[in-house]
């Protein structure tokens, strides 16, 4: 179905388009065409995605991959090359052996007793955000309340940034996962957060703190341009991604009162309820993509070499022959084996850290405030439709 392309658009705010849901009862590979142009392939089934994503035959190298960035509009051929000129220290997009390396000096810093110490001020920051919704006059918009405060502050804690100064990135972040958002303003705002970063750590050499990116420095293994690269994929990655899910998961608990009820009534369901929602809203609806190093067969697909597999992560993550009637979200549903953190070599380094966000967050939530609703009409909240990780802007809610 050369004619296919990636669409953003919903149905319906918790469902991934229903042309994805009919093309995995059609099979689990078809080919597609790639905004940009390019013919390559599409991934709508959970065993297949698994086998390219643990497969070493298929790169992550932007270049070879095709990101989302490469359509956007006003895109030149000298920004095209700007963009494929990854930074040091970005190891998200690279390969073995240069991702090993750097995701065993990261695997280092995210230490037992961090994580740990951690989730203490995680509790500590979500009674902060509640104190300041419970002050307030409702309504109030949850995402700017409490969805992204959270993350934010937890995330500058880990790397030993300023909370005072996450205005220097945050509104950047936004840019850069915007897919309306032209080639020259995403790059202009990737160099705003990098420009903060090559500030930040001279003070952070000169002051070194109980963080990772002091940690980092104190190792000696990385050069600045490097530990920018590495900080900066952190920082966006780290935010971004469990802000929306504490957003949309509280408006996808709001809109089902059985499930809301159910987790109201059992907080021990809060553990299996994390993992739940993050198969069933499955966030990152755009990729992730490969690109084929050398011909490889996947479920009966002949892949050449050089052709981009694209993966749809929130049809995948409902795939009946993983999760039977998976359309559904249920709290006390076992969903272990879904892929909303990724698989093989590039799985999610902070999925234990995004996890104790959440679950920490979402008890704390419905403990705080037992009549929490939204204080608009469902069908009137905001849809990140028109971002690379989806979501809602705005959560109006009441209590």
């Amino acid at each position: 179905m050369t004619g296919l392309t990636m669409s953003t658009e919903r149905e319906r705010p918790f469902d991934p388009p229903d042309t994805y849901a009919r093309l995995r009862e059609r099979g689990t590979v078809h080919r597609m065409r790639f905004a940009d142009g390019h013919e390559g392939w599409l991934v709508t089934g959970h065993a297949a995605a698994r086998a390219v994503l643990a497969d070493s035959r298929f790169s992550n190298r932007p270049e070879l991959a095709h990101p989302p960035l490469a359509a956007r509009a006003g895109l030149t051929e000298e920004i095209r090359s700007q963009e494929f000129k990854l930074p040091p220290g970005f190891f998200l997009r690279t390969d073995a052996p240069e991702h090993t390396r750097y995701r065993r000096l990261l695997t280092g810093q995210f230490t037992v007793r961090r994580m740990k110490g951690l989730e203490a001020r995680i509790l500590e920051i979500t009674e902060a955000r509640l104190d300041a919704m419970e002050a307030a006059e409702p309504p109030v918009d949850l995402v700017d309340a409490f969805a992204l405060p959270i993350p934010s502050l937890v995330i500058c804690e880990l790397l030993g940034v300023p909370y005072e100064e996450r205005a220097a990135f945050q509104d950047d972040t936004k840019v850069m996962l915007s897919l309306e958002a032209k080639a020259d303003e995403a790059l202009a705002a990737i160099g705003h957060v990098f420009a903060y970063l090559n500030g930040l750590i001279p003070r952070k050499r000169e002051h070194p703190g109980d963080d990772l990116l002091s940690g980092l420095i104190e190792g000696g293994e990385l050069s600045d341009d490097e530990l920018a690269g590495v900080a900066f994929l952190l920082l966006v990655a780290g935010h971004e991604t469990t802000a929306n899910m504490l957003g949309l998961g509280t408006y996808a608990l709001l809109a089902d009162p059985v499930q809301l009820a159910a987790l109201r009534d059992d907080p021990s369901l809060i553990d299996n309820a994390v993992e739940e929602l993050l198969r069933h809203l499955s966030i990152v609806h755009v990729g992730p993509v490969r690109a084929a190093l050398e011909d490889v067969e996947v479920d009966g697909h002949l892949i050449r070499k050089g052709e981009s597999v694209a993966l749809h992560l929130p049809v995948i993550n409902r795939d009946p022959a993983k999760f039977p009637g998976g359309d559904a979200l249920d709290l006390t549903r076992s969903a272990t084996g879904h892929l909303a953190f990724g698989h093989g070599i590039h799985q999610c380094l902070g999925q234990q850290l995004a996890r104790s966000e959440m679950r920490i967050a979402f008890a704390a939530l419905l403990r705080r405030f037992p009549g929490l609703r939204l204080a608009v009409p469902a069908d009137e909240v905001p849809l990140r439709t028109d971002m690379g990780v989806y979501g809602v802007h705005r959560l109006p809610v009441t209590w």
